[in-house]
């Protein structure tokens, strides 16, 4: 008998069990919704059901084959396949309750909560923010909670494996289980970097109380922060608090979840030097004190205090280049070349390892590096230059999966542009809302910046960015590979 090319039913198990732990984690939104009110307890509870239940079944069925081995195969299948199966289940309490009566807007929202990508089909226009009931509110953060829980472990324990888009760069950052790393097996890998992720959920929590914020939007606030996801429970994001003292603490734990959680493991243990000799590192926190430094010139007459002008860009860059997408004022009304520079933000992202999105600066560091090595390879052809990060050369085809890479996440930028277009979105709103979607940023340009939202898009479109959230969130390759013949081929 021919041995299968996939054992979909390893893959069944384990997207069964992320089902279960999302029903769980769901019902976390029944005390406020019991504690408010809000008359949501029954949905809530009914989605819950549903999920474990539909979760637990597949276990069930499946018991026999849960010491399968997972190939290659079976990895993508499940990466992609647990992330999408979690948004359609975490649809149900929006579109069952008719919070959100769209199935459009609905997936639409849990896509963008899970990817952490922040953009949002609430708003001052259409549904509000504020009319959403507190106990969706706080399920709508926990999706971005629950998504940052989960890349963290993708990006550093499993996707190097895979041989993601040049993931395995972060062999040499400590990331899996190799020499000098957190630990040799991905579960117990998984179990300390969740351990700091909680731990820094819970400080920002505490930290937002003391600032004055009360338990529920401190706790929604501290989930969607560390997840570098960026919903909020007002419609005017941070900048409706009115407090300095909020805005650095988000600002200090916005830089924290966009630094490499490796990193943030060593430095707990006292270990700094990691941060020192990191080469990523050191490039993030230039990135942004030379922007904050560059453009507060630029944003300085629109406050005329100096203090305020500086914490306001500062906040702005670090949600940007985190990919956090909160915000404290509307970039987009100070100036066109201010407005370009976050626009090459949503590009960007932070650190690889983090619960950040986008290209990550290792890899735009990397290619910085190899393209002033062309140079010189131009004055000397036959000397052997390799590419060094933290003074480790990088393997050849290591950099060629770099450049393929770039190439597709470029050319699923344009593609995505294009179809916008051509469902009548403006070529400006096209271009940000495909670059915000993809680099899982959250606010874009126009009408879809942080005083905007995506709910006035035609309903085709959603479906569209809510691909791209997908396919950024996962490093492009683990979704686009299920779209070749070659991942069905047995040879």
């Amino acid at each position: 008998m021919a041995k299968r090319l996939i054992n979909w039913r390893v893959v069944a198990h384990v997207v069964g069990s992320l089902l279960m732990i999302t029903g769980f984690l769901m019902a976390f939104s029944l005390p406020f919704s019991y504690y408010y009110d809000d008359g949501m307890h029954f949905y809530i509870i009914i989605s819950c059901l549903i999920t474990f239940g539909t979760g637990l079944s597949s276990r069930i069925i499946t018991r026999k084959n849960h010491n399968d081995e997972i190939k290659k195969r079976e990895g993508y299948l499940i990466v992609t396949l647990g992330w999408l199966s979690m948004a359609v289940f975490g649809t149900l309490p929006y579109y069952i309750s008719s919070s959100i009566p769209s199935i459009h807007d609905a997936f639409f929202e849990t896509m963008s909560g899970l990817t952490t990508t922040g953009a949002t089909i609430l708003g001052e226009t259409g549904h509000k923010i504020s009319e959403l009931a507190p106990s969706l509110l706080f399920w709508r953060s926990m999706t971005q909670w629950i998504g940052g829980m989960g890349i963290i472990v993708l990006t550093i324990a499993i996707l190097p494996l895979l041989g993601i888009g040049g993931m395995e760069l972060f062999i040499a950052e400590a990331p899996g289980p190799t020499k000098d790393k957190i630990h040799p097996r991905i579960k117990e890998t998984a179990k300390r970097l969740w351990v700091i992720y909680f731990g820094l959920t819970a400080i920002e929590t505490v930290a937002l109380m003391f600032a004055g914020m009360n338990f529920y939007d401190a706790i929604n606030h501290a989930l969607t922060t560390n997840s570098t996801g960026g919903f909020s429970t007002k419609d005017g994001s941070i900048g409706e608090f009115h407090s300095p003292l909020i805005e650095y603490i988000i600002t200090i734990f916005m830089f924290i979840a966009g630094t490499n959680f490796t990193l943030l493991y060593f430095g707990f243990k006292g270990k700094l030097k990691y941060f020192f000799k990191n080469d990523e590192f050191k490039w993030y926190l230039m990135a942004v004190i030379g922007l904050t430094i560059v453009l507060i010139p630029f944003v300085y007459n629109y406050y005329g205090s100096l203090e305020e002008t500086f914490r306001t860009v500062l906040f702005q860059v670090v949600s940007m280049i985190t990919t956090t997408g909160y915000a404290s004022a509307d970039f987009t009304l100070w100036g066109p070349l201010v407005t370009f520079v976050f626009f090459l933000l949503l590009f960007s992202g932070a650190s690889a390892g983090s619960t950040s999105g986008g290209i990550k600066i290792v890899r735009i560091v990397v290619l910085m590096k190899n393209g002033f090595l062309e140079f010189k390879k131009r004055l000397h052809p036959n000397a052997v230059i390799p590419v060094q990060l933290n003074k480790e050369p990088i393997p050849t085809k290591i950099i060629y999966n770099l450049l393929a890479f770039i190439f597709l996440y470029l050319f699923i930028f344009t593609t995505g542009a294009v179809l916008l277009t051509a469902f009548g979105v403006k070529f400006d709103e096209a271009l940000s809302a495909v670059a915000t979607s993809l680099g899982n940023v959250g606010p874009g340009i126009g009408d879809l910046g942080p005083s905007g939202n995506f709910g006035n898009l035609p309903d085709p479109t959603k479906w569209i960015l809510a691909l791209l959230m997908l396919m950024g969130r996962l490093e492009l390759f683990t979704v686009a590979l299920l779209f070749t013949p070659y991942f069905w081929r047995r040879n």
